[in-house]
């Protein structure tokens, strides 16, 4: 076991795995990162399983019968993702009962193409939820303007949710805000809110690439010296938020009644820029009762070389809003930069879902041709 991953653990962050595909599954690969890895979460999303399916055969006896059964390629789609969500699972499951369902959770995302559109997002949460039937399932909702009505319809229901794609830290108080509507909702539903689960899911590289390509285009030292700060100094303010939120009497109610908080997740934290130290965006947001979710590369990096000196976000408040008042007086303009981010968001997903979409639609051709 790396000593460097257990102390990630120890500090209070749990440690994810930002991929998941039928290799790493049937070869074992995903429960010996389980063993040996600290690695007690797995995340997805379109790009993901776009990338999945297009390497090796370990989807071809899958795609096989479901071409031979007819079915259509949206189906299709359904069939094979949450054959792997369901998998991961019960590899995981373990880790949920060992944790009481703090962790041990594996997340799969709605169709993309519906982040503007609540009330079919509310029905594929649905749908999913039932299709992969395993408690540690959490149902990834965007948090676009529509996706707040569906994050708390979920939770009312008692679907547990991961909401995904957030930028901006006045979304991210009203993604918390979705939270507690939907356990109040739950409670009078008669749940059991110790059973219903939620993370959120606070997008960190991004925010630095999108903010040093304006920092460059100004060109100013000034700005030149703001590079590559902002993403750190966004999740800080965030978590920030969380212990606003999560102190106040709202939550305490809640609390009460059995409920858990929902946890801020680290996600995109494979860092873009090749001159920035790649376990930047672990080392520098080490917090108690956080996600890191991480790609393959990240984690293996973190258990090589990471600098860990124990918390890193809860003294730092004060830089980061004065690095976030920086920028605006630089010219970089805040609310544009996480929109502009939020709809890419949106339109990257969309395009890895119809990437993934098309894939399948030739298998499935190639398979009843061959038949």
């Amino acid at each position: 076991m790396s000593d460097i991953l257990k102390e990630l653990s120890d500090e209070g962050v749990s440690i994810w795995l930002d991929d998941i595909s039928r290799d790493r599954l049937r070869t074992g690969d995903l429960a010996e990162l389980v063993k040996d890895r600290n690695v007690v979460g797995v995340t997805s999303n379109p790009t993901i399983f776009a990338k999945a399916l297009s390497k090796g055969t370990a989807y071809d006896d899958q795609v096989r019968d479901l071409a031979v059964r007819g079915v259509d390629v949206e189906e299709a789609s359904r069939a094979i993702t949450t054959y792997d969500i369901r998998w991961g699972c019960d590899v995981l499951r373990p880790v949920y009962d060992r944790t009481d369902g703090l962790d041990g959770r594996v997340s799969i995302e709605v169709d993309p193409r519906l982040a503007r559109d609540t009330r079919r997002t509310v029905a594929e949460a649905r749908a999913l939820w039932w299709l992969v039937d395993r408690p540690n399932l959490f149902i990834k909702i965007p948090a676009t303007r529509e996706g707040l009505p569906a994050i708390t319809a979920a939770l009312a229901e008692g679907i547990s949710v991961n909401v995904t794609l957030i930028f901006s830290l006045e979304r991210y108080g009203a993604v918390i805000d979705a939270f507690f509507a939907g356990l109040e909702q739950a409670r009078e539903n008669g749940h059991d809110l110790s059973k219903i689960a939620s993370v959120a899911s606070f997008f960190v590289s991004r925010v630095d690439t999108e903010i040093d390509k304006r920092l460059k285009k100004i060109g100013t030292d000034a700005a030149k010296a703001l590079e590559s700060k902002a993403a750190v100094a966004n999740a800080r303010l965030a978590y920030a938020l969380y212990e606003e939120k999560f102190g106040t009497g709202r939550w305490k109610a809640l609390k009460d009644a059995g409920a858990r908080p929902q946890r801020p997740l680290w996600a995109s934290t494979g860092v873009k820029d090749p001159d920035l130290a790649d376990t930047l965006y672990v080392d520098e947001l080490v917090a108690p009762g956080t996600v890191n979710t991480m790609p393959e590369a990240t984690l293996n990096a973190v258990a090589d070389h990471a600098r860990l000196r124990g918390d890193t976000v809860r003294g730092a408040y004060d830089d980061a809003r004065a690095h976030m008042a920086a920028l605006k007086d630089a010219g970089v303009d805040y609310d544009d930069v996480v929109k502009v981010l939020e709809d890419e968001g949106v339109e990257k997903f969309a395009a890895s879902w119809k990437e993934l979409l098309d894939s399948i639609s030739g298998e499935l051709e190639a398979k009843r041709a061959g038949a």
